[in-house]
């Protein structure tokens, strides 16, 4: 049996991308940095090639190849936080130098890795058994770049 990890290509800030995880993601750390052999295409020799890395306690590997491919949105990790303090701690320190922040609670860090920052709050209120609050909740969510618990539930209760 195989075991499945994201895999994501770099320009060539892999092991930069992984360092600032293991700062930041708890329970993260790097686990090896293999470094170019001789003749891979926009990788000079010995720069860091193939970093291992265990994020949240789920394997990764990320590879610097050059500009080939780029990173988007149609890849993001998902960053469930217990309260509004982790929401806006994980939004600030993601999405500070040179990040860029979207609707919903997503936003793309410094390395072009997308995430979705979302309170453990949101799942709990869009299955609730009310479909007008779910609605008002789903209208107010849209407008939202970070997401906001409080008015969230405000808008759930109709409040």
């Amino acid at each position: 049996m195989g075991a499945v990890r994201p895999h994501l290509w770099f320009h060539d800030r892999a092991e930069e991308a992984a360092e600032f995880y293991a700062k930041t993601i708890p329970n993260t750390t790097i686990t090896s940095v293999v470094t170019a052999p001789p003749g891979i295409p926009d990788v000079p020799e010995g720069a860091p090639f193939i970093v291992e890395l265990v994020i949240d306690g789920m394997p990764a590997t990320f590879l610097n190849a050059g500009p080939a491919f780029t990173l988007d949105e149609a890849f993001s990790f998902y960053l469930t936080c217990e309260d509004q303090a982790e929401v806006d701690r994980y939004w600030e320190e993601l999405s500070a130098d040179g990040g860029r922040t979207s609707q919903c609670g997503w936003l793309r860090d410094r390395f072009g890795v997308s995430w979705q920052v979302v309170p453990r709050q949101l799942d709990d209120v869009m299955s609730r058994p009310d479909a007008a609050g779910v609605a008002r909740a789903t209208a107010a969510l849209m407008g939202m770049q970070k997401i906001d618990v409080a008015a969230l539930e405000a808008a759930y209760s109709g409040t």
